[in-house]
């Protein structure tokens, strides 16, 4: 746990430690189920941070099964049909920022009756996913993808046309499209830049340091029609799939940059190939494509301006012990009755 400040960051708060121990712990021992594919490295490390309870390190099983539904945690991403019938579970953190398979209303419900908590590993993924807008922004408006074309083709040197078409991120305006803690960390980026920058998530807290709307806003459409960079985090789930429609999608202001870093159900694909061909968008900037990976045949490859990296934006090399830290501080929180980081339920 001693490594926790150089792994996990809060847009908010910064880097985190541990909470604090406290009086009030959970009785223990805890049997803990995870089948999150480690090295060994991550594998010693959880089982260090779990000393003095019960680990069942089951990686990739993810069929439903006695050992899962007998847990009192549950790490990875379990069968949802385990979950229903366990007597036992009382906190279920799942290793992924989304949590489209888990997203039920049978399941939710269930916990919120029964109190059992439920979170997710956000805080994990929002500096890479971050990071990743910002390098596609940066390498569009620099014309980086054109001029590594031209040196791994016929070498060619294109001063005038590069130089000419580079751009300035300053000044320009972005529009977040699910705002959560990946948003919150890319506003933080792009502060240097004066971007002016809208923010759209379902529900408005009050407390976003941009200007937020909700997702049924009506001026939705006129800041879709007024933005040079429409950037796309949203999670899939049954009011998000086909969210950017054809109708939503035209409303982009002809030029402007589309990114997808979210999911790529929550776009309607055949719409954007068509605009895309039709010469609406001045890019495609996508980490993610329905369906994953992208048929080497599909026409998005080929199309104009579409730049596509393999669903590749939350990696990073230390990963894993990002995610078991992120685990075990929460579990240290979970015994001691403090809150839960990046909790759904």
């Amino acid at each position: 746990m001693g490594r926790l400040r150089a792994c996990l960051y809060d847009p908010k708060r910064g880097f985190l430690a541990a909470p604090p121990m406290t009086d009030a712990v959970r009785t223990g021992p805890f049997k803990v189920w995870c089948n999150q594919p480690f090295g060994d490295a991550g594998v010693e490390q959880l089982k260090h941070g779990l000393a003095g309870h019960s680990l069942l390190y089951q990686p990739g099983r993810d069929e439903p099964n006695d050992d899962l539904e007998s847990a009192h945690v549950v790490f990875g991403k379990p069968a949802v049909a385990s979950l229903l019938r366990s007597e036992a579970l009382q906190w279920l953190h799942v290793g992924s920022a989304g949590y489209t398979p888990w997203d039920r209303e049978d399941l939710l419900q269930r916990f919120r009756v029964r109190k059992i908590l439920f979170s997710r590993s956000s805080m994990v993924y929002c500096e890479p996913c971050a990071e990743q807008v910002l390098s596609l922004m940066l390498s569009w408006a620099r014309r980086l993808p054109w001029a590594l074309d031209a040196q791994r083709g016929a070498r060619q040197w294109r001063y005038g046309e590069i130089r000419s078409q580079s751009r300035l991120l300053v000044g320009q305006s972005a529009l977040i499209v699910g705002f959560g803690t990946i948003g919150e960390r890319l506003c933080e980026l792009l502060k240097p830049f004066e971007m002016q920058i809208v923010a759209v998530r379902q529900r408005v807290r009050g407390d976003e340091p941009v200007l937020t709307i909700s997702v049924s806003d009506p001026r939705l459409d006129e800041f879709l029609g007024n933005t040079d960079h429409v950037i796309n985090l949203m999670p899939l789930n049954a009011s998000t799939a086909g969210f950017f429609d054809h109708r939503r999608l035209s409303a982009i202001r002809p030029g402007a940059i589309f990114y997808n870093i979210g999911r790529g159900g929550t776009v309607d694909q055949q719409a954007l190939l068509r605009l895309a061909q039709a010469g609406h968008f001045g890019a495609l900037l996508l980490d993610v494509t329905e369906p994953e990976p992208l048929p080497v045949d599909h026409p998005l490859w080929s199309a104009p301006n579409c730049f596509i990296t393999p669903h590749s934006a939350g990696g990073h090399d230390n990963e894993q012990e990002r995610l078991v830290s992120h685990f075990l501080n929460n579990f240290n929180r979970f015994i001691t009755h403090q809150p839960l980081l990046d909790r759904v339920v």
